[in-house]
């Protein structure tokens, strides 16, 4: 009698480790999850979305080896306080890891440093609290602003990054602003070619990011 009760339970523990085997193996495969966060220089206006800063970046990792799925949360004309107030329900479930891209509009309105750096910092803690890595994405003043201003604008990012413990990469638009050739006719978005020149810029910050979440167990380990 023991024999034949025996039969069913061992049976059930099998069924039991093999679907637990098999759920590990497929969050295993899952491609690593990350979502751009920012405003219009993250949702890519007056772009085809195959061309916006997440679809081109997607494709250099995926180019190099890399197996991710970069999520589009970009809104035009956003603030960073606009974008901490819409965080919630912009990131998804099983998300890995955010690339924060918030405060040029902050910047060209002339707010207040003070506020985006509240904003930005909510918003890094928040994620960090749900596990999720951070790569916040850095601005710099235009020169019309005035050097008073540049000089709390532009250290709001660092030293946000230095002390919530984050990735940065100093300036979003290193290379590319400012540049006739690189620029759509405002001057101020990135075209196809400007985008591609941003890729190249964040790629290696991008696969530290990747980095980050292997190590600590994350999708795609």
């Amino acid at each position: 009698m023991r024999g034949r009760r025996a039969a069913p339970a061992l049976a059930f523990a099998l069924a039991a480790l093999l679907a637990l085997f098999t759920f590990a193996s497929e969050a295993a495969a899952r491609p690593i999850r990350i979502v751009a966060f920012g405003d219009s220089l993250t949702e890519g206006l007056g772009l085809p979305k195959s061309q916006a800063f997440p679809a081109q970046l997607e494709a250099a990792l995926r180019a190099r080896g890399h197996e991710v799925e970069i999520l589009n949360a970009g809104v035009s004309g956003e603030t960073a306080p606009q974008g901490l107030m819409r965080l919630d329900w912009s990131i998804p479930p099983g998300t890995d890891a955010v690339i924060v891209e918030l405060g040029a509009n902050d910047m060209l309105r002339g707010q207040n440093p003070d506020g985006t750096r509240r904003a930005l910092t909510e918003i890094v803690r928040r994620l960090k609290a749900k596990g999720i890595f951070v790569l916040l994405a850095g601005m710099q003043a235009a020169p019309n602003l005035g050097a008073d201003y540049a000089a709390r604008f532009d250290p709001v990012f660092p030293e946000i990054a230095a002390q919530e413990g984050v990735l940065l990469y100093p300036f979003f638009l290193e290379g590319v602003a400012g540049s006739r050739a690189l620029n759509q006719p405002d001057m101020l978005h990135p075209n196809a070619r400007g985008v591609a020149a941003i890729v190249a810029g964040i790629l290696p910050k991008v696969e530290e990011l990747i980095g980050e979440v292997k190590a600590k167990g994350g999708a795609g380990k």
